[in-house]
């Protein structure tokens, strides 16, 4: 098997030498062959676009490798949502994925096991951010606080004009340079004449 080697460190103080020296001896145990060394070295795991992750990835996608290797997950990703977006690409194109000190290899049976678990967990948390999101939002709205876009100022009468002329909402809205939505809203609060 051609394995890829991620290795990364935060810092330019930092060294990725022992994380490097035993990948490639895990390698060695394994019988893969190295096919690629992908090295972030002084760049955090919190940013996504990351020129080695980028690279690996793209050598994934184009079958040059078939298992990444990682000394731990939190060199790869930070969180686990980008942690399951990373996965989730290797997966689909096929390539396995081994974080050596913490027992993860979706190579085998218990390894895809504990990739399901984490796919899990990630889901529930981006369900408990979106409820978290629409209480937020609840409970500004109900101390009058406005959500969504700022409400934009126009002229309603030039509006009304036009809208008489027969010119509809969106060439208004495009006329007046505000979505249409607004002018919608403004001329239908207009009451009409008996």
């Amino acid at each position: 098997m051609k394995a890829g080697i991620y290795i990364r460190v935060s810092t330019d103080t930092q060294t990725t030498q022992n994380q490097r020296r035993e990948l490639e001896a895990f390698c060695d145990r394994q019988g893969w062959q190295i096919a690629g060394l992908y090295d972030d070295s002084g760049i955090s795991g919190a940013k996504a676009d990351r020129p080695g992750l980028d690279r690996m990835m793209k050598d994934a996608a184009a079958g040059r490798i078939g298992v990444v290797v990682v000394w731990k997950i939190d060199r790869l990703a930070r969180s686990v949502v980008h942690l399951l977006q990373v996965l989730q690409s290797l997966q689909s194109a096929g390539v396995a994925f081994v974080s050596t000190t913490q027992q993860i290899d979706t190579t085998t049976a218990y390894g895809r096991m504990v990739l399901t678990f984490l796919g899990a967990v990630a889901e529930f948390e981006r369900s408990l951010i979106i409820e978290r999101v629409k209480a937020g939002i609840g409970r500004a709205k109900s101390q009058g606080v406005h959500c969504g876009r700022p409400s934009r100022d126009f002229d309603l009468s030039q509006a009304l004009r036009m809208r008489e002329q027969g010119i509809g909402l969106r060439g208004i809205a495009k006329t007046l340079g505000v979505g249409c939505a607004t002018v919608h809203r403004a001329i239908s609060a207009v009451p009409k004449a008996p």
